[in-house]
């Protein structure tokens, strides 16, 4: 484990590095190029800069090279394809609103690699029963997960520093797990999803100055999904991501059908006179975690973040208990 110390510390710090100090100039490019869209839960009309995905992607891109210079696992090869064909796939639905298959359809596709370098192992483990080998059906397990957690992390990305605060929780969680149960390669691999979240947030706080838009949202689910894979703790991922996973439920219950979020006309928020966030009262409007939250009572944007944060924490709480009780049945 000793040996894993120095590619850890560089990857992150590349990771963090690199998102930290790319953003700026990528948000007044942004800026020049008028690529902004106009953040709903102002009561002013502020215009706020997108996508943030190529400066996640970078992070990303660069510390996992680094990360294959000195362990040469086709795990990495497999995280970095499948995360960068989610990023380019994120970032067509950004410049196009495409049709709601579009991405769940294609982010299918970008799970190809992970098959195709073998970087999976068919035992799907559970916490206490120990494993069972589904060597057909993982095959389906995995093209089903990367939409999946994709889509998941685009959806929860509906207010300032959610999405990527959120990720910043979910993936400490998941790379602690990985440490519990032992897999401490993929556990350093992970490791640079939690820096590159962390560094894109100081951008992406409440009040946003830039977007991570679709391109950003995919990037990070997308790579979220992968280690999942490759680190063969499924299910203990599914748990730290249980609040973004309950949020894309309600809202598909409720809807009834794949569609791009933009497109639905009712929306599960209004805003007070004073302009906090309240539950809205359309019944056609789609359901979500943010309308529960709000179902209490009116809220700032801030405190519905935090809410959701909490849940966050909660959750990974869980998934470390779980990778405990995983660690008793191995």
């Amino acid at each position: 484990m000793i040996d894993l110390l120095i590619p850890a510390i560089v990857s992150c710090i590349v990771a963090f590095v690199v998102v930290f100090v790319m953003t700026p100039p990528l948000i007044k490019f942004l800026e020049q190029k008028n690529f902004a869209v106009k953040d709903m839960n102002k009561k002013e009309d502020v215009m706020v800069v997108r996508p943030g995905g190529p400066a996640i992607i970078a992070g990303i891109i660069i510390s996992e090279i680094i990360l294959y210079a000195f362990l040469q696992m086709n795990e990495i090869l497999a995280i970095l394809i499948t995360t960068s064909v989610a990023f380019v796939i994120g970032y067509v639905d950004d410049r196009k609103v495409m049709s709601g298959w579009f991405k769940p359809v294609a982010l299918a596709i970008a799970a190809i690699p992970i098959i195709v370098l073998g970087t999976y192992d068919t035992n799907l483990a559970f916490p206490l029963f120990g494993t069972v080998q589904i060597p057909v059906l993982y095959i389906a397990l995995i093209i089903f997960m990367i939409p999946i957690t994709g889509n998941t992390i685009n959806s929860i990305d509906v207010l300032n520093g959610v999405a990527s605060g959120f990720m910043v929780i979910a993936s400490f969680s998941l790379s602690l797990c990985l440490f519990i149960v032992q897999n401490y390669e993929i556990a350093v691999v992970s490791l640079p999803l939690g820096f590159v979240s962390l560094a894109f947030y100081k951008y992406h706080k409440v009040p946003s100055k830039i977007f991570p838009g679709d391109s950003g949202a995919l990037t990070l689910g997308a790579m979220y999904g992968a280690i999942a894979i490759v680190g063969g703790i499924e299910i203990i991922a599914a748990v730290a991501l249980l609040p973004a996973v309950i949020n894309s439920f309600l809202f598909l219950s409720s809807v009834k059908r794949v569609v791009e979020h933009r497109q639905i006309k009712g929306k599960p928020v209004d805003h007070t006179e004073d302009f906090k966030l309240k539950a809205t009262n359309d019944k056609k409007a789609p359901v979500t975690l943010v309308r529960l939250i709000l179902a209490g009572g009116p809220m700032s944007e801030k405190q519905v973040g935090i809410a959701i944060f909490k849940l966050a924490t909660f959750s990974g709480i869980l998934a470390v208990i779980t990778a405990l009780m995983m660690g008793v049945s191995l």
